[in-house]
């Protein structure tokens, strides 16, 4: 099988994952998945993004020319630290890609391709300033008498961690609908109000084992902005857990809930 990219932008490097018998993680049979993929991004800068319009197309060998697919009219994809992978669950039916006279497999050889148009971002000035482990980074909420909270939500103080506001949010009965019998957990931005003022952070939420020290937690990378001022995890801690006192995470019906920033970077 060959695979093969034809690139107008060379600062980033690229991968085509090709899935012969469907993405099942996306309960996908029967069909070729392809995606295109921006990897190697771990020396790429903070906050770093591609916006790329792009055709994938498998070639047909007895005819001499390609079956290409695109986003509607070109849709311009946004590939960046959270999304790096965009593409099609259903390339081509594996029916058709097996019928010998449709020219996608000859002599057991296949070939797949991509075309990338890199969309450079308009010349708009940004001022980005970056700190790594920020004073005051670990914020502690401790919730009393949590057995007998009754209320869909719950916001924590607001903490300061070196000039940004933040608040914490807790879900007790789980997010609505997306998450029964779990603790929802999220971070909320209290500075994204002006449309032009984003916030990257890197981050990890958890409520502590206080037993243990087996605390339940996730880490997250978010670009939080006014449309988008908060993220977290609806499943951190299920009910189960909860309930369970050996677990260590209600002690005298004490919940302690943290959340802790690694790096912050502002976007002006």
């Amino acid at each position: 099988m060959n695979l093969s990219l034809i690139i107008n932008h060379v600062f980033f490097c690229r991968r085509l994952s090709l899935y012969p018998k469907g993405n099942l993680k996306m309960n996908v049979t029967g069909h070729i998945s392809i995606y295109l993929s921006i990897v190697d991004t771990e020396k790429s800068p903070l906050g770093w993004e591609v916006n790329a319009s792009f055709k994938l197309f498998v070639y047909d060998q007895i005819r001499d020319k390609f079956m290409t697919i695109q986003d509607v009219e070109g849709a311009i994809r946004r590939f960046h630290d959270i999304k790096t992978e965009w593409g099609f669950d259903k390339f081509l039916p594996l029916d058709s890609f097996n019928v010998i006279s449709n020219g996608y497999l000859v002599n057991d050889c296949c070939v797949f391709g991509a075309e990338i148009f890199v969309h450079e971002r308009s010349a708009k000035r940004e001022c980005l300033t970056m700190i790594k482990e920020p004073p005051n980074r670990i914020m502690t909420w401790k919730i009393e008498n949590f057995s007998k909270k009754d209320k869909v939500l719950y916001v924590s103080q607001v903490y300061v961690v070196g000039e940004l506001k933040w608040k914490i949010r807790i879900y007790p009965n789980g997010f609505y609908n997306e998450a029964p019998k779990a603790i929802s957990v999220f971070l909320d931005s209290v500075d994204c109000v002006a449309s032009d003022y984003k916030i990257f952070v890197d981050f990890k939420l958890r409520i502590r084992d206080q037993i243990n020290n087996n605390h339940a937690e996730e880490r997250a990378k978010h670009w939080f902005s006014a449309s988008c001022n908060d993220w977290g995890f609806p499943h951190l801690l299920s009910q189960k857990d909860l309930e369970d006192a050996s677990k260590g995470f209600l002690v005298e019906d004490t919940l302690i809930v943290e959340a802790e920033i690694m790096v912050m970077s502002t976007v002006k």
